[in-house]
Formats: structure tokens, sequence, C-alpha cells
């Protein structure tokens, strides 16, 4: 194999074990490309190189989550940076669930249970009945963690927790995925010379590289033609399987409420002329960079979110879209400000720190602009707070 030119002098090099780890997943990726005919779309490469059961990046034993790449994570989420993300979402989950008239809430994707566990503790605190906190996670080393923060954190509440297989047929309640969608496979598609083609993964030279072939018709062909690609070179994604995600949640979901947080753009701007390389990128030890071969099953590989085809996915089902919006507008309208006034200024080893969370939560040129909320309903008669003001479903 040479992976030499897949591994950047600028990151820093895993250890043994990870590498073995690493090596058989290539070794598998490989055996599904020699199965393919030797041409594998890259939706299915990175499905292995996310899932593969074992080695994928999240069904391993990669840290992931963290502040600093000394830690031996790669990136950093809302709950992490702040308990006051969790406090703030707790008001508008507690909102729907009293709406609706619904007692139980589900998270997708719960990290290292940080966000579960500060949720637990804000929807008690707010007085909000509700009688099971669910947790779907790929990961077992997750989940493991999950429980351990769950248990230190929010003992009181930890035998709501419940940690789910399979999904429920039907669902009444809450859903919660932050950073869910964007973890979702995408497919790949380049127009050179104005012809779209597909891109996948094949073994050239005893590595990954990437080829790009005819395009079978499909709805996603249709939505190529659409954009207008400024006359040059062009890499697009497209997102069957969080649309997919997205119909499967608002199908189960019989009364209540859904919440997905990401980055990412409404159709209008996300194929746009001017990102003409797509947004497709991999996270490795808080470094960010665009080679989806470096380390297959040590780093992340992501793509922001394309909420328009979730928007109409969502209300296919007949759910409601019940808002979209900025990060930063959702949890100002939710009380972010209020929560952090609740914390002495004068005490400045806690004020400070919380301010430049909320900060970087809020700010343009960090979190608050780049994710947005986009949310479902069945059920509910009215709007929550949270979308009152600057909501943006009309730029969907």
């Amino acid at each position: 194999m040479n992976p030499k030119a897949h591994q950047p002098d600028s990151l820093p090099a895993p250890g043994p074990s990870a590498l073995a780890q690493s090596e058989a997943l290539v070794a598998r990726i490989r055996a599904d490309i020699d199965d393919a005919g030797g041409w594998l779309p890259f939706d299915r490469y990175m499905a292995r190189a996310l899932y593969a059961p074992g080695l994928g990046y999240y069904s391993g034993g990669a840290r992931k989550f963290g502040l600093r790449g000394d830690d031996g994570s790669d990136f950093v989420t809302a709950p992490e940076l702040s308990p006051l993300f969790a406090a703030t979402l707790a008001r508008p989950i507690a909102e729907a669930l009293q709406a609706s008239g619904t007692r139980d809430v589900m998270e997708f994707g719960a990290g290292t249970g940080k966000l579960a566990a500060g949720l637990l503790n804000a929807l008690a605190a707010l007085g909000a009945e509700f009688d099971s906190y669910s947790i779907v996670d790929l990961s077992g080393e997750l989940r493991e963690r999950q429980r351990e923060t769950i248990a230190a954190a929010a003992p009181a509440l930890a035998a709501k927790v419940r940690w789910l297989d399979a999904l429920p047929e039907r669902f009444e309640g809450v859903v919660i995925g932050n950073e869910v969608l964007d973890a979702m496979p995408v497919r790949l598609f380049a127009s050179v010379d104005g012809a779209w083609r597909e891109r996948g993964v094949v073994w050239r030279d005893g590595w990954f590289a990437f080829e790009d072939r005819e395009v079978s018709a499909s709805a996603d062909t249709a939505l190529l033609s659409e954009i207008d690609t400024g006359g040059g070179d062009y890499v697009a994604e497209t997102h069957d399987a969080a649309r997919a995600f997205t119909r499967t949640i608002c199908t189960m979901l019989a009364r209540g409420a859904a919440f997905f947080i990401d980055y990412g753009f409404p159709r209008h701007e996300y194929y746009h002329a001017q990102r003409a390389q797509g947004t497709l990128m991999c996270h490795y030890r808080h470094r960010a960079h665009g080679d989806p071969f470096v380390y297959p099953g040590l780093q992340d590989i992501t793509a922001h979110v394309e909420f328009t085809g979730i928007a109409e996915a969502g209300v296919e089902t007949g759910a409601d879209l019940l808002g979209f919006t900025s990060q930063a507008r959702f949890l100002l309208n939710a009380g972010i400000t209020d929560a952090l006034s609740e914390i002495d200024p004068a005490d400045t080893a806690r004020f400070l720190p919380a301010a430049n969370a909320v900060q970087k939560l809020l700010s343009e040129a960090e979190m608050g602009e780049l994710f947005k909320v986009i949310a479902f309903s069945r059920g509910l008669e009215d709007t929550l707070q949270a979308f009152a003001s600057g909501d943006r479903s009309h730029t969907l």
C-alpha cells in the first residue's frame, strides 16, 4: 500500500493500534471495491469509513469529541463548548412537550452524553414532565461514555435514560439531532466541460483514488441540471442519506416535534456558482482538510447540509415545517442571554469562560450563522418561542 501521499506531515501520526484499525478498514473497503467491479460510489466509501462495524470512525474507538487536538479528539460541538447550550435548548423542548401533550425525548448521535445530561437536568429544573430519554447511537464506545457522563452529571435522572438498537414504528415526543445530518454519507458529482459525472473511489497505485463515471438518471441528476456552475468545473454533493433519515424520523413522529441543528445552507446558497469545490471536509486532531483518504476510520468526514432538501423530505411525510433559522437567532429567542445572566459577573472564573462560549455560539464569525436549526412537528397548533422572530423558512 502507498498511503504516504495521503498522510500530510502537518497531521500528527496515530499510534500503532489506531493504525492497525485503519489498515483493517482499508482492506475491507478495498474488498468492497473489488466486489463492486473496481469502482465504488463515494457515498458507499464514506459509509464504510464512518460506520463499518468496529472499524469505522463512529463505530470504532476514536475519541472524536474534545476541546484540543492534544487530548486525542478531532472536533468540538456546541454541548462541549458550554452547558448553556443544553440549558437553552431545553426550553423549546419543554415547550414542545407541553404543547403536544407528550412525555418522551429521543436524541440521535449523543456524543459524549453532555447534551443528554444537560437536557435532563435543565428539563427537570424547568418543571417539564417527561417519562423517558432515549438515545440512538451506533458507537458502543460512545454509549459507554454517555452512560458514565449521565451517571456522573445527572444521577437522579439516569434511570430515565435508555439506549435503542432499533427505532420504534411510532414515537410521540421530541426528537433532537445535534450535528447528525452532516455525518450522513453523501454522493459526489463533478461537472467537467459542462458534463456531470458521478465521483467514486478506485484502488490505484496502492491506495484509494477518485474516478468519475457516467451518471445514471435519478432525482439527483435532475437537481444537478439546475445548478449554475458559472461555466467552470464544479464539484457538488447530494444528500440521499440525510433526506431518507429525515423522512424516516418524520414518518415515525406521530405527535410532537423534531429539531435538527447543523451547519449548512438553503439550496440556492448551497449550490452557488462560487462554491465550486463543494463542501466535503475532514477533521483530524482539530485540523480541517479536504482529503477523505487520510487515515480511513480515524478521521471524520462531513459535508454541509443542504437544508431545502431536508425540508422537502420532512414535509413529504405530512409533517409540518415548524421553523428554520440560524443557531444564533434560535438561541437568542430561547433565552441564552437570560441563562448567562444567571451567572454572577463578579465570579470571573465562571462568568468569563461562559461568556466566551456564548459568543462562539452566537457570533456570525463562529457558529451563530453557519449553523442552522430546522424543526418539524405534528399536532402543534402554534410555533415555538425559539422561532417567533427571525424565521427563515421562506428561504428554503
